[in-house]
């Protein structure tokens, strides 16, 4: 018996197209395969998604768990807070970054023997304005005469107060003692402190596929094992460290010189990281956090991905020529040339400037480098010293 567009009794059909047609059993086989798949296709979403949300943890587990917290400098610095300085800007950030001499482990130890003594081999006072308007590193002379306090050692013996280059002051009581020398020199409240070793600086420029700068001239420092051409010079890890950590070879051999050297290759490696858009692509961006994060020791509240994230977040904003460069004000000390004392009142006149979060301008020109403006005058011309920002492309 033929029923209804001519199929069998009891059955009917629907069209699927011009001269198509299925039953209705075959309609709701379709269906149920429909929503298998439907149901296959979802358990595959949901599938990947719980992947990718746990590869992101187990990546930030990692990253996270790279970071040395500094708990013993916190302690330290926890014992002095009544005579620490008092931040004067809510906003406003001031990080001690210290470059560790430190021959241990297998890496730094190819750059002389660990004699069980650290140093603090670069210092730079970064700070960071309030709404991230500029950024401003300012690089304090190792061979700096400062009052150094009691500070307490590794051993957990004291040492006595006395008047000695700064680096002494990390060699003998580690960074707590840094921050604390800093703080009474300065007036600036230290709010953050981050440590990096040779190893860990190699990474990063390795990481971010290594920094161009320009020579002049080409160097060949047996001692650092460096020899480039003259021009345009990419180089990796281990180049730039031999040129940032350069004396004797390059320029006129002294530490003021080496520290304008390592001011513009840190100028070319924010525009590297900036200009390869490393902040914003991932795959870029992991190892480069990799890197960093295991290269650090830092104060208990950046010793996380959540402290580096909330404190750096705002600076891929700041203009190039924002970022700045400079040495403190000093000069050869009267006593011994090869140490360096603090040239006033331009030092203090920095030092006030960054303690109340006011402007700074920075110039190549030493011959221009002076105050412009007079200090506390929030109409005057901002103070002038001499150094470089980001902007400046020795390339050019």
């Amino acid at each position: 018996m033929i029923g209804t567009a001519g199929t069998p009794s009891g059955r009917t059909s629907r069209a699927l197209g011009p001269g198509l047609g299925v039953s209705a059993s075959g309609v709701g086989l379709i269906r149920r395969r429909r929503r298998r798949w439907i149901r296959c296709g979802t358990l595959g979403v949901t599938a990947v998604v719980v992947v990718a949300v746990g590869t992101a943890s187990v990546i930030y587990a990692k990253l996270d768990g790279n970071i040395t917290p500094d708990e013993a400098a916190a302690a330290e610095l926890a014992r002095y807070e009544r005579e620490r300085p008092t931040a004067l800007v809510r906003d406003a950030r001031n990080i001690l970054v210290i470059g560790s001499d430190s021959r241990s482990g297998d890496d730094n130890g190819r750059y002389g023997r660990d004699s069980g003594t650290e140093r603090s081999d670069t210092a730079i006072l970064l700070h960071l304005a309030a709404g991230r308007r500029s950024a401003t590193a300012v690089s304090i002379p190792r061979d700096l005469m400062v009052d150094v306090p009691d500070c307490r050692r590794p051993d957990g013996s004291r040492t006595e107060p006395m008047f000695a280059m700064f680096n002494y002051a990390f060699e003998s009581g580690g960074s707590a003692c840094s921050v604390r020398t800093l703080e009474q020199l300065t007036g600036i409240r230290i709010d953050h402190h981050i440590v990096v070793d040779f190893t860990g600086f190699k990474k990063m420029v390795d990481a971010v596929d290594g920094v161009r700068i320009c020579l002049k001239e080409p160097i060949h420092d047996k001692a650092a094992k460096l020899r480039l051409p003259a021009g345009t010079v990419t180089l990796n890890g281990e180049q730039a460290l031999g040129y940032v950590r350069a004396r004797k070879s390059l320029g006129n051999g002294s530490d003021t010189d080496r520290m304008e050297r390592q001011q513009r290759f840190l100028a070319a490696l924010v525009n590297k990281v900036r200009g390869n858009d490393v902040l914003l692509n991932p795959v870029k961006l992991y190892p480069v956090l990799d890197a960093a994060t295991s290269a650090l020791t830092t104060d208990p509240g950046l010793a996380s991905l959540r402290g580096l994230y909330q404190l750096v977040r705002g600076l891929r904003d700041i203009p190039t020529e924002q970022v700045q460069f400079l040495t403190v004000p000093r000069e050869s000390y009267v006593y011994n040339a090869n140490r360096d004392q603090l040239v006033e009142p331009e030092a203090e006149r920095l030092f006030e400037q960054l303690r109340a979060d006011r402007p700074v301008a920075v110039t190549p020109d030493p011959g221009r480098a002076e105050d412009s403006g007079e200090p506390g005058s929030d109409s005057s011309p901002a103070p002038t010293f001499r150094g470089n920002t980001a902007a400046d492309d020795d390339c050019r």
